[in-house]
This record gives structure tokens, sequence and C-alpha cells, in this order.
């Protein structure tokens, strides 16, 4: 029997982006570096590796994000008990808008995403930098 998926990727993003707060790249480049604005990539970290990072920012896999953000979870990260603004990224956009849907909906707030993501940040000018693979 085939699976019959009732509501697709698009649909998840549109909805999530209806009920967060989503940055033009340039309002985005606009906020890096104050003190009250967290950036949040939620790449993988071979994309980092890849394509680069936007020095400073928090690195967040979006597999872990809830449990990072949970101050309950033994996973939990200072950086999400911060009274800052949160700006969550991916490469393209929509990964970012659902994790700021997910971070919203557990209470973290104010958070925003990056529409059109690193890909849009970098065609921007936005800072960047290389990432070195770790090496054990």
């Amino acid at each position: 029997m085939s699976q019959t998926i009732t509501t697709g990727v698009k649909s998840l993003v549109e909805a999530a982006e209806k009920e967060i707060e989503n940055l033009a790249v340039e309002q985005a480049i606009a906020l890096y570096g104050r003190d009250d604005v967290v950036l949040v990539d939620i790449r993988d970290i071979r994309e980092l590796q890849r394509d680069g990072r936007v020095p400073g920012a928090f690195h967040c896999p979006r597999g872990m994000l809830e449990f990072w953000i949970d101050p309950q979870s033994p996973y939990h990260k200072e950086a999400f008990a911060q009274d800052k603004k949160y700006v969550f990224f991916c490469a393209g956009g929509m990964r970012s808008a659902l994790a700021a849907q997910t971070a919203q909906m557990m209470g973290l707030k104010p958070v925003a995403h990056i529409r059109g993501g690193f890909g849009a940040w970098k065609k921007a000018g936005g800072p960047v930098e290389a990432v070195e693979p770790k090496h054990k």
C-alpha cells in the first residue's frame, strides 16, 4: 500500500510563514552584529563546511533544535536562554521557517527567519567565512 501525503512541505512552509516574522535578507544583514540578536544557523555541518558560515552565528543542527531550546532537556544550550531576538536561517529559507515556527510554539520569542536563507545572505554580500573541517 502506498502512502497518500495530504500536506506537502510547500504548504507547511507557507503556513509557518503566516505565523512568524519573515525577514528580507537586507533586514537580516542590518541586524548582523547586534548584541540583542542571535543568528541561528540550522544547516547541517556538511553544508557549513561546503558553503561557509555567517561569522558569529550560533550553529544548531535542525535535528537538535527542540532539545537545545527546552531548558528541561539534558541537551539544553544556554544560547537559547537569553533575552534576545532569534533569527533562524538555513540554505534556502524553508527549514528555517519551520524551525522558527517550532521555536515560537515552544515559547522562544521573539523569533524570525531569513527568507532565502544563507543563499540569499551570500548573494546580498552578507559576511561569510570558511569553515575548516575538524580533524581527529
